[in-house]
């Protein structure tokens, strides 16, 4: 795989508000920014589209993607539920002289900065608590209190990792997110 842009990964355990901060830095035009979307080997949720969300498929056809070394990174994080990142959404994307960011769990986005060292600013984004992350997904209510649950179990663990990433952002105020987030990407698509 070549490489042409910068890679921007933002990481989180659900609920950090890093979906939000992402979709900020894609409005804003200076950045060049083109959202990577994920393969995933489940159906749509709610009003959610192939080829604009996710691109959807089955488990069978994930696991032949991983059989042809189709990704840059994938993971299977339920039994049998697996999401990755497609070379061709990224060298997609790269085609058109654009900078890829990356809404991804924490070990993708790890993943990802350990094969493109140069290319990628890694962000982690810090929820301000355990509780608040649980109030924050209660509040979606899209899934069930046993799925709740495993993703705050989830969460407890992704937390240790944040020393791995670049920069850390705490997402306790949103306007002061946004902006350091914007500032941080403005900063590292500029180097040369």
């Amino acid at each position: 795989m070549s490489t042409g842009g910068k890679l921007i990964v933002f990481s989180a355990p659900s609920g950090s508000g890093k979906t939000t901060i992402v979709r900020h830095l894609l409005s804003k035009e200076d950045l060049n920014l083109e959202f990577s979307i994920s393969a995933a080997s489940r159906e749509p949720r709610g009003d959610e589209v192939n080829g604009k969300d996710y691109y959807f498929m089955s488990t069978e056809e994930f696991k032949k993607h991983i059989k042809n070394e189709d990704f840059l990174e994938w993971e299977e994080v339920y039994r049998d539920n697996f999401y990755g990142t497609l070379k061709t959404e990224v060298e997609r994307i790269w085609a058109k002289g654009k900078n890829v960011i990356f809404d991804i769990d924490v070990s993708g986005g790890l993943r990802i900065k350990h094969k493109f060292p140069e290319e990628t600013l890694a962000v982690f984004v810090k929820p301000p608590s355990v509780d608040e992350l649980k109030r924050r997904l209660k509040e979606r209510s899209t899934e069930s209190d046993d799925k709740i649950n495993m993703r705050i179990a989830k969460a407890s663990v992704e937390l240790a990792t944040a020393p791995q990433f670049d920069e850390i952002i705490k997402n306790y105020d949103l306007p002061v997110a946004l902006e350091e987030a914007y500032q941080l990407v403005k900063n590292f698509v500029g180097k040369k």
